[in-house]
């Protein structure tokens, strides 16, 4: 077997991993890395990929029809601070009760139907760690049916490692970091993608939000929309030739922070002195302007929410205003942009 390559976090130094190692030392600064393990992805099945895979991306326009009423709503809400640690974030637990509130309330989830993962749940199996994330995916998509409506929202630390199957066409792998990273590894996208893109049947729908550095593609899944400044599209054709990313006839849509070289924002600049993430501050802002009626529309929206938070006007709607409170603009200016990604 061939050797992995990462690039240590601390120098960047590019280090030799032998297969099946589970952390290396550095030897130039001496930083322990921990390594995500991965499986080998799955190859194309020769009666879904030229079904599923190869159909052309809709228009961003796109405006998708309500769930179902008989279907079921289920949501994995996740929120990472990384306490006490030099990775420490300050908003991803207030993106997570967000979150949770505007499903709740604006979507009408049953709230037995979220499950959250943060620091601050007391049960050890609600506790963010990487074994929990991949058992709440795995339930995610349980039982799923037609008509049922999935989202799965993650606020923490995102990271690129080396990518060794040739699948990527950036040559690196996406990976969200849970809080116990540095022991037991990171998720990477091909896990994720396996979890809860592929199970998804025909009039099942998935949203994902991901709220994190360099998660762009972190779901892997076939096409991902740039939009700039002046509301012009184009689409990025992701798709693999030797595995299958797709799913079983359902559809996924991933937003994302940022795009897989950028990082994300945990800022004060947009909720007043409250800390969120940028990204999921400006979805929910969208959401609750109705600005969000198509995908392109919510996409502006996101944007525009950052511009007016570095003009100095943010304009807290009553949602975010209930659960975050008063206090001064910190300056500095956020320059990450959202996009959105989908299975075509």
């Amino acid at each position: 077997m061939s050797m992995m390559l990462v690039n240590c976090s601390g120098c960047r130094t590019t280090l030799q991993v032998p297969p099946g190692a589970p952390s290396i030392r550095c030897s130039v600064c001496s930083r322990v890395l921990s390594i995500a393990t991965r499986s080998a992805p799955a190859p194309y099945p020769p009666q879904q990929s030229s079904i599923q895979s190869f159909q052309p991306p809709m228009h961003p326009q796109y405006a998708p029809t309500p769930p179902h009423p008989g279907g079921q709503k289920k949501a994995v809400i996740v929120g990472i601070c990384y306490r006490s640690t030099r990775y420490e974030l300050k908003g991803c637990i207030n993106d997570a009760n967000c979150m949770k509130y505007m499903l709740l309330n604006r979507f009408q989830f049953p709230e037995s139907s979220i499950l959250m993962l943060t620091e601050d749940e007391r049960d050890p199996l609600k506790r963010p760690t990487r074994h929990n994330i991949r058992m709440a995916l795995y339930w995610l998509v349980l039982g799923c049916k037609p008509g049922d409506s999935l989202v799965f929202h993650f606020s923490g630390h995102g990271a690129q490692q080396r990518n060794t199957f040739g699948d990527e066409k950036d040559g690196m792998d996406e990976t969200i970091c849970p809080v116990d990273f540095e022991v037991n590894g990171m998720i990477v996208d091909d896990q994720i993608n396996e979890a809860i893109v592929r199970p998804l049947g025909p009039g099942v729908r998935l949203h994902a939000i991901i709220d994190a550095c360099h998660s762009g593609t972190v779901l892997d899944l076939p096409w991902f929309c740039r939009m700039d400044r002046q509301g012009q599209w184009a689409w990025e054709d992701h798709r693999s030739s030797r595995v299958y990313k797709g799913t079983n006839g359902g559809e996924a849509y991933s937003f994302s922070g940022c795009d897989d070289g950028q990082t994300s924002a945990d800022t004060s600049a947009l909720a007043k002195s409250a800390s969120t993430g940028a990204m999921t501050f400006s979805f929910i802002q969208a959401v609750e302007r109705r600005e969000a009626m198509t995908y392109a529309g919510l996409l502006s929206s996101m944007r525009n929410s950052i511009r007016r938070a570095n003009s100095g006007s943010r304009g807290v709607t009553d949602l975010i205003g209930m659960l975050l409170s008063g206090g001064s603009f910190p300056g500095g200016a956020l320059t990450q942009v959202g996009s959105l990604a989908l299975l075509g």
